[in-house]
């Protein structure tokens, strides 16, 4: 067998932090680890149904998510049960790392939405990041995390911006 074929049945726990703490821990299936980038998938993993207004999410949708060891964010592609694109979410994150079964990541409260049709793109939590104090207690860390908003918010303008990243 592989090394690849060999990651896709390799289980790992997804652990997001924030401010310390872990936010959620859920069970995904890592699908790929090219030393740089990872991509797990994981049906959604909140109690209930979490609806932004803009997106809900629920029972039933599949998240497969990728993760850079070199960048400040993490993209979600969001689907529903029957397969249809909802959208990507987009975490602003310290770089993950992956350390035996634990994706573990951290949350800089930054976040962007993008509809399936891109019609939508919006920047979140920008209020959360302020009260965060981040830009004071870590003010390198708070540059890192607006610039890599700023450019995720570039490429999900763009045709194809956020699918380049992820193929």
């Amino acid at each position: 067998m592989s090394a690849n074929s060999a990651d896709r049945a390799r289980q790992v726990d997804v652990v997001l932090l924030k401010r310390g703490r872990t936010k959620i821990r859920y069970a995904a299936e890592l699908l790929s680890d090219d030393g740089t980038r990872i991509a797990v998938r994981a049906a959604w993993a909140g109690d209930g149904v979490r609806d932004f207004g803009f997106v809900r999410f629920e029972a039933g949708d599949v998240f497969t998510e990728y993760y850079w060891r070199d960048r400040w964010y993490a993209v979600k592609e969001v689907r529903d049960a029957s397969g249809a694109l909802k959208g990507w979410y987009c975490d602003i994150t310290r770089p993950a790392t992956l350390s035996g079964a634990e994706l573990i990541v951290e949350d800089l409260d930054l976040d962007l939405w993008r509809s399936a049709d891109g019609t939508d793109v919006l920047r979140l939590d920008e209020d959360e990041f302020e009260e965060s104090g981040l830009t004071t207690t870590d003010p390198e860390a708070a540059a890192a995390a607006v610039a890599a908003l700023d450019e995720l918010e570039v490429l999900a303008t763009v045709e194809g911006g956020l699918e380049s990243l992820l193929a």
